[in-house]
């Protein structure tokens, strides 16, 4: 568990207030604890999933490490005037295409 606290002030409707402080104290807590309390709650349920795929389809070429291991080094080879770009002309012309 994070025990890094980060404060935030936040602005609430004064009835959305009001509902939060009765039912704050109903359970005989602050407003600031039963807040913190549902929002934990809620951040604890989320199940967050980072997909590292860059294709906006989904294309499952990109889920092999491999591949994506090449275009990074082709990218840095590129930063370092050791790769050659290619336009779409000299790639067609040397596919045979």
């Amino acid at each position: 568990m994070n025990t890094e606290i980060k404060r935030k002030n936040i602005d609430l409707p004064v009835n959305t207030w009001q509902k939060l402080s009765f039912m704050a104290i109903s359970q005989g807590k602050s407003l600031k604890a039963y807040i913190e309390q549902i929002l934990i709650s809620k951040a604890d349920s989320i199940k967050i999933e980072v997909n590292e795929n860059p294709s906006p389809s989904g294309d499952k070429w990109f889920d092999d490490i491999e591949n994506i291991k090449s275009i990074a080094k082709g990218m840095n080879e590129l930063k370092e005037n050791k790769g050659k770009e290619y336009t779409i002309d000299e790639i067609k012309t040397s596919l045979g295409l």
